[in-house]
């Protein structure tokens, strides 16, 4: 029988990299009604199908049966956060190989996360989920300022803030209990402020065995955290680089993770290494660009593969043992402070022909709204770079995006364009 793989969600690139490595093989693209317009070349599926935002998880279950006592699915796989909850459902109805809802759902709330890494004695980090304001006064006569506030699940950074005074609180709250598009409202978490730099580790796992690939800096902004840039690999001395591999493996163990891609991201504390979140899939950021530039691992083709139940992690670390010129490689991005709509972007060219510069990028299109950093889709443009060192890297992406000029169209009541 040939192999017929369900992705749930767009799927990005994916069903046709399956289908490429797969002679034969065949796809069905299982998603939100209002994503199925990003699903690329949806005709070389065996089918597109989509379910409103709002359909019960049963739905979800129900349909995918009723194609698979039809047409049977082989395998399952999906490669974004939005829909994994489906997938692991999903997956256990049909009996297919797939990371289990309980492992989903602890990735996905944070609150759930602290309190199993906590009974597993790897990290003690203090988080509570909060109905209200007067809650978040409770957590921060107990455990003191800073202490962030965001929203129970969460992504690219949407909802958190920094609170230093108790009268940011009360707004601080509002932004982490609004809804973001396409994230479940779980309800909103405080945490414990951690204090040191911020770096992101990934990894490859495979029967429950995990291999560290790489170790990204982190650049984000102070205020809203939303990243800015990233340089792998990380300047790190042999020493620290051990205790995170063995911290992160024990992060994964705790949570039940058994095979696949992960992206998990820590910070580096005088106590030592220290989860602010991890998830099951490929960092976003451009850093599978990165990690691929700086090691020679591709975690996507790890990605496609493994959903094809094939073994990767003897390759990953034939590849990570190699012998080869290790150069650095980041990347950075352009957020604007006026607000108003895109009308043009200009220096492009001479973006692209500075020393280093691998890609330059623009991510808003003319006529797009922008202005402000909210999260991460409030960036405009990327650069990537390539470089000997770590800093000489990343001083030469942001130099690209730096040279960048944006031109805006505003209202008379927002000020002048720059």
């Amino acid at each position: 029988m040939s192999e017929h793989i369900l992705i749930v969600g767009t799927g990005r690139d994916f069903p046709a990299r399956i289908r490429a490595a797969r002679p034969g093989a065949r796809t069905t693209v299982f998603c939100r009604l209002d994503s199925v317009g990003r699903v690329r070349d949806p005709g070389d599926n065996a089918r597109v199908l989509g379910l409103r935002d709002d359909a019960p998880e049963q739905e979800w279950v129900d349909l995918a049966a009723a194609v698979h006592a039809r047409d049977p699915f082989t395998r399952i796989g999906t490669f974004g956060e939005r829909n994994q909850n489906h997938y692991a459902r999903i997956a256990e109805a049909l009996g297919l190989t797939a990371h289990s809802p309980d492992t989903v759902h602890l990735v996905h709330d944070k609150r759930a996360m602290r309190a199993r890494l906590s009974e597993a004695g790897v990290d003690s980090t203090a988080g509570v989920r909060v109905s209200g304001v007067e809650e978040l006064r409770t957590f921060v006569r107990r455990y003191g300022l800073p202490c962030v506030v965001k929203p129970v699940s969460n992504s690219g950074s949407a909802g958190i803030t920094k609170v230093t005074d108790e009268s940011g609180l009360a707004e601080a709250y509002a932004r982490a209990a609004s809804s973001y598009e396409g994230l479940a409202d779980a309800g909103v978490l405080v945490e414990e402020f951690l204090d040191g730099p911020q770096f992101s580790v990934e990894a490859v796992s495979e029967a429950g065995e995990h291999q560290v690939v790489a170790i990204t800096a982190k650049f984000s902004d102070p205020a809203s955290f939303v990243e800015l840039g990233h340089v792998t690999p990380a300047r790190l001395t042999d020493e620290v680089r051990d205790e995170v591999h063995t911290y992160v493996g024990a992060v994964l163990d705790a949570l039940g993770v058994e095979f696949g891609p992960t992206h998990s991201e820590i910070c580096l504390t005088e106590k030592g290494p220290r989860l602010i979140e991890t998830h099951v899939r490929m960092g976003g950021d451009e850093i599978p660009a990165l990690v691929r530039d700086a090691t020679g691992v591709d975690v996507d083709e790890c990605a496609a593969r493994q959903t094809l139940g094939e073994s990767v992690l003897p390759d990953v670390r034939a590849t990570l043992a190699e012998n080869r010129p290790a150069p650095c490689s980041a990347v950075w991005f352009a957020a604007l402070e006026s607000t108003g709509v895109l009308d043009r972007v200009g220096r492009l060219d001479e973006a692209r022909s500075l020393p280093g510069v691998t890609e330059v990028r623009i991510l808003a299109k003319p006529g797009a709204e922008v202005g402000g950093l909210t999260s991460s889709d409030s960036r405009v443009a990327f650069a990537r770079a390539l470089a000997d060192t770590p800093e000489d890297a990343a001083r030469a992406a942001r130099g690209a995006v730096e040279l960048l000029e944006f031109t805006l169209k505003v209202s008379p009541h927002q000020g002048r364009a720059i």
